[in-house]
Protein backbone atom coordinates (compact mmCIF):
# COMPACT_ATOMS: atom_id res chain seq x y z
CA UNK A 1 0.00 0.00 0.00
CA UNK A 2 2.88 2.43 0.69
CA UNK A 3 3.72 2.08 -2.80
CA UNK A 4 0.18 3.04 -4.24
CA UNK A 5 0.02 6.01 -1.85
CA UNK A 6 4.01 7.09 -2.75
CA UNK A 7 2.63 7.01 -6.55
CA UNK A 8 -0.45 8.84 -6.02
CA UNK A 9 1.24 11.59 -4.11
CA UNK A 10 4.08 11.85 -6.88
CA UNK A 11 1.11 12.16 -9.16
CA UNK A 12 -0.67 15.35 -7.11
CA UNK A 13 -2.62 13.84 -5.37
CA UNK A 14 -3.18 15.11 -1.76
CA UNK A 15 -4.27 12.75 1.19
CA UNK A 16 -7.30 13.78 2.67
CA UNK A 17 -7.31 14.18 6.39
CA UNK A 18 -10.21 11.86 7.56
CA UNK A 19 -12.11 12.02 11.48
CA UNK A 20 -14.54 9.68 13.32
CA UNK A 21 -16.17 7.49 10.78
CA UNK A 22 -15.01 8.72 8.07
CA UNK A 23 -11.81 7.54 8.89
CA UNK A 24 -12.51 3.65 9.09
CA UNK A 25 -11.73 3.76 5.25
CA UNK A 26 -8.54 5.70 4.99
CA UNK A 27 -6.32 6.81 3.13
CA UNK A 28 -8.47 8.92 0.59
CA UNK A 29 -7.10 11.48 -1.73
CA UNK A 30 -8.09 14.51 -3.96
CA UNK A 31 -6.78 16.68 -6.48
CA UNK A 32 -8.02 19.28 -9.05
CA UNK A 33 -9.90 22.34 -8.56
CA UNK A 34 -13.65 22.62 -7.96
CA UNK A 35 -15.10 21.94 -11.67
CA UNK A 36 -12.24 18.98 -12.18
CA UNK A 37 -12.14 17.63 -8.80
CA UNK A 38 -11.13 14.20 -8.38
CA UNK A 39 -11.36 12.13 -5.44
CA UNK A 40 -9.40 8.78 -5.14
CA UNK A 41 -10.18 5.60 -2.67
CA UNK A 42 -6.91 3.19 -2.08
CA UNK A 43 -8.38 -0.15 -1.28
CA UNK A 44 -6.96 -2.48 1.13
CA UNK A 45 -7.77 -5.62 3.04
CA UNK A 46 -9.36 -3.85 6.27
CA UNK A 47 -12.28 -2.71 3.67
CA UNK A 48 -12.88 -6.64 3.18
CA UNK A 49 -15.84 -8.38 4.56
CA UNK A 50 -17.97 -10.26 2.53
CA UNK A 51 -14.78 -12.32 0.55
CA UNK A 52 -11.33 -11.61 1.60
CA UNK A 53 -10.61 -10.20 -1.97
CA UNK A 54 -13.93 -7.97 -2.12
CA UNK A 55 -14.61 -4.51 -0.87
CA UNK A 56 -17.67 -4.49 1.37
CA UNK A 57 -20.72 -2.50 -0.20
CA UNK A 58 -20.35 -0.28 3.39
CA UNK A 59 -16.77 0.57 2.77
CA UNK A 60 -18.08 1.75 -0.80
CA UNK A 61 -20.87 3.71 0.44
CA UNK A 62 -19.13 5.85 2.71
CA UNK A 63 -16.56 6.42 -0.03
CA UNK A 64 -19.45 7.83 -1.59
CA UNK A 65 -20.51 10.12 1.21
CA UNK A 66 -16.60 11.33 1.51
CA UNK A 67 -16.64 12.28 -2.07
CA UNK A 68 -20.17 13.81 -2.79
CA UNK A 69 -19.30 15.41 0.32
CA UNK A 70 -16.30 17.37 -0.89
CA UNK A 71 -18.07 18.05 -4.11
CA UNK A 72 -20.36 19.93 -1.94
CA UNK A 73 -17.51 21.48 0.01
CA UNK A 74 -16.38 22.83 -2.98
CA UNK A 75 -19.74 24.07 -4.03
CA UNK A 76 -20.46 25.96 -0.95
CA UNK A 77 -17.01 27.34 -0.03
CA UNK A 78 -16.69 26.26 3.24
CA UNK A 79 -16.57 22.77 5.20
CA UNK A 80 -20.32 23.25 6.55
CA UNK A 81 -22.56 20.76 5.02
CA UNK A 82 -24.20 17.76 6.13
CA UNK A 83 -25.62 14.59 4.17
CA UNK A 84 -29.45 14.76 3.42
CA UNK A 85 -30.17 11.80 1.31
CA UNK A 86 -27.26 9.88 -0.35
CA UNK A 87 -28.12 6.94 -2.89
CA UNK A 88 -25.45 4.52 -3.91
CA UNK A 89 -25.75 1.46 -7.36
CA UNK A 90 -23.87 -0.82 -7.39
CA UNK A 91 -22.94 -1.61 -11.15
CA UNK A 92 -19.73 -4.35 -10.39
CA UNK A 93 -17.49 -5.26 -6.88
CA UNK A 94 -14.38 -3.74 -5.99
CA UNK A 95 -11.36 -5.83 -5.24
CA UNK A 96 -9.12 -5.36 -2.60
CA UNK A 97 -5.89 -3.17 -3.98
CA UNK A 98 -7.87 -1.59 -6.44
CA UNK A 99 -7.94 2.03 -6.84
CA UNK A 100 -11.75 3.35 -7.13
CA UNK A 101 -12.06 7.36 -8.32
CA UNK A 102 -14.76 9.40 -8.62
CA UNK A 103 -15.24 13.12 -10.33
CA UNK A 104 -18.39 14.60 -8.13
CA UNK A 105 -20.64 16.82 -10.30
CA UNK A 106 -22.87 18.96 -9.39
CA UNK A 107 -25.99 19.07 -10.22
CA UNK A 108 -27.74 22.07 -8.71
CA UNK A 109 -26.90 24.40 -5.53
CA UNK A 110 -29.89 26.30 -3.95
CA UNK A 111 -29.66 28.85 -0.84
CA UNK A 112 -29.38 25.73 1.63
CA UNK A 113 -29.23 22.38 -0.27
CA UNK A 114 -26.46 20.81 -3.11
CA UNK A 115 -27.45 18.27 -5.35
CA UNK A 116 -24.55 16.11 -6.85
CA UNK A 117 -23.72 12.83 -8.33
CA UNK A 118 -20.64 11.03 -9.56
CA UNK A 119 -19.70 7.66 -11.27
CA UNK A 120 -17.30 5.53 -9.06
CA UNK A 121 -14.32 3.96 -11.51
CA UNK A 122 -12.03 1.10 -11.10
CA UNK A 123 -9.33 1.43 -14.24
CA UNK A 124 -11.94 3.31 -16.37
CA UNK A 125 -14.78 1.08 -15.61
CA UNK A 126 -18.03 1.56 -13.74
CA UNK A 127 -17.89 0.10 -10.18
CA UNK A 128 -20.93 2.16 -9.19
CA UNK A 129 -22.46 5.04 -9.55
CA UNK A 130 -24.27 7.63 -6.54
CA UNK A 131 -26.08 10.84 -6.23
CA UNK A 132 -26.57 12.76 -2.99
CA UNK A 133 -28.35 15.71 -1.02
CA UNK A 134 -26.06 18.02 0.97
CA UNK A 135 -27.31 20.76 3.49
CA UNK A 136 -24.95 23.89 4.00
CA UNK A 137 -25.74 25.14 7.43
CA UNK A 138 -23.74 28.38 9.42
CA UNK A 139 -22.80 28.58 13.07
CA UNK A 140 -21.69 24.99 14.74
CA UNK A 141 -24.19 22.26 13.20
CA UNK A 142 -27.14 20.92 11.43
CA UNK A 143 -29.89 20.55 14.35
CA UNK A 144 -32.58 17.98 13.54
CA UNK A 145 -35.79 19.57 14.58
Amino acid sequence: MKDKIAALEAQDWTRVQLDSYSATIDPVFMRGQAETREVALVTSAALANNRPDTVHGGAMMTFADIALGIGAVDAIGAPNCATVQLNYHFVRSVRVGQLVICRPQLVRRTSRLVFLRGLFEVDGETAGSADGIFQSFTGSGVRAD
